[in-house]
């Protein structure tokens, strides 16, 4: 596979979603937000299953059949895997494409907030396959109604991140430059902890409370360090203010709240969520599990994933130790 052109690949089969729901959302807007189906990994909306008819097509017109490839997206079942050419045996694939074609769907949805498409390719190892196996991903901004442009990450491995802004009246492409944040510190920045549901809410919240508290230390009122929390719920969208340079540190730890309080996993970060890992590498930035190791979660569409996300390594290495400290210490990191 020449990885370049996979590349330009994943990133027009997202404008051909973009644009597909841009022309879906002129006469099907107040449809997008009734209910469609309940899997095992989350709530698919009337919206989310527009995006999975325009992926069928463009994969049945332009992926290359010289590249077999298997499909790992919601509403796939594993007992009826999807691949292209058509009619490939999952057993003959040689990669893997995880998506996540709306990311972001309930702020979407609504209006309220861009989402954005998800995808990247990996080697395909069957049942072995992970997230350090991606080679190539790509996101792309799904605008409001009123945004006249949208912004596009892709990266092949080991080549650095490339950045352009998507004029939505042309379609005309201009690079844009992505700058993470340089800073060797929080104060006066923005660094959030994801908990957008109240399932898990006060461990969650209690947690930020102390790992703050522990990294920063006492150092009065007057001291007291002021970082801002901003609440993106989407995955995409999170990882997006990091490469646009707003964010300094992500944190989404749900899976250690929902085990320790013995909550189903559902409403969590998966694979296909956090598929664009290697954008935040490839720029400069760190991401880890949150207990400072590399994300190795399997791409399925169930698996819960922690990570965490710094723009630089300064500010990991300031707050991994500490964040670290804090999970491993389940029993103080108590809800209350």
């Amino acid at each position: 596979m020449n990885l370049e052109h996979a590349r330009r690949l994943l990133c027009e089969l997202q404008v051909h979603i973009q644009q597909r729901l841009r022309d879906a959302r002129r006469s099907h807007a107040k449809q997008f937000s009734r209910i469609a189906g309940i899997t095992a990994a989350d709530t698919i909306y009337q919206i989310d299953r527009l995006s999975e008819s325009a992926i069928a097509e463009w994969f049945d017109r332009n992926w290359p059949a010289s590249w077999p490839v298997r499909l790992v997206m919601e509403g796939i079942e594993d007992d009826e895997p999807l691949t292209f050419p058509r009619g490939t045996s999952p057993a003959h694939t040689d990669w893997v494409c995880i998506l996540d074609p709306i990311d972001g769907t309930r702020g979407l949805m609504y209006d309220k907030r861009p989402a954005w498409i998800l995808s990247a390719l990996a080697p395909d190892k069957r049942v072995a396959t992970h997230l350090g196996h991606i080679v190539v991903a790509a996101m792309t901004e799904l605008p409001t109604s009123k945004q006249g442009s949208a912004d596009q990450y892709s990266a092949v491995r080991g080549r650095g991140l490339r950045a352009s802004r998507i004029n939505l009246a042309s379609g005309q492409k201009r690079a844009l430059v992505s700058r993470l944040s340089t800073a060797s510190h929080f104060d006066h920045g923005f660094a959030s902890f994801a908990r957008f549901f109240p399932a898990g809410l006060t461990w969650l919240a209690d947690l930020e409370e102390r790992f703050w508290a522990e990294l920063h230390g006492k150092r009065g009122k007057v001291g007291a360090p002021i970082v801002f929390n901003d609440q993106y719920i989407s995955t995409g969208g999170q990882l997006h203010e990091i490469l646009a340079g707003h964010d300094r540190m992500v944190a989404d730890v749900r899976p250690f709240a929902f085990k320790a309080l013995r909550l189903d996993n559902a409403l969590v970060c998966h694979p296909y969520d956090i598929c664009t890992a290697l954008l935040i590498e490839e720029a400069g930035g760190v991401i880890d599990d949150g207990l400072g190791r590399p994300l190795r979660c399997p791409l399925d569409t169930t698996a819960p994933v922690s990570w965490v996300a710094y723009a630089n390594p300064i500010l990991a290495r300031k707050a991994r130790p500490v964040l670290k400290k804090l999970l491993q210490d389940r029993p103080r990191t108590r809800h209350r």
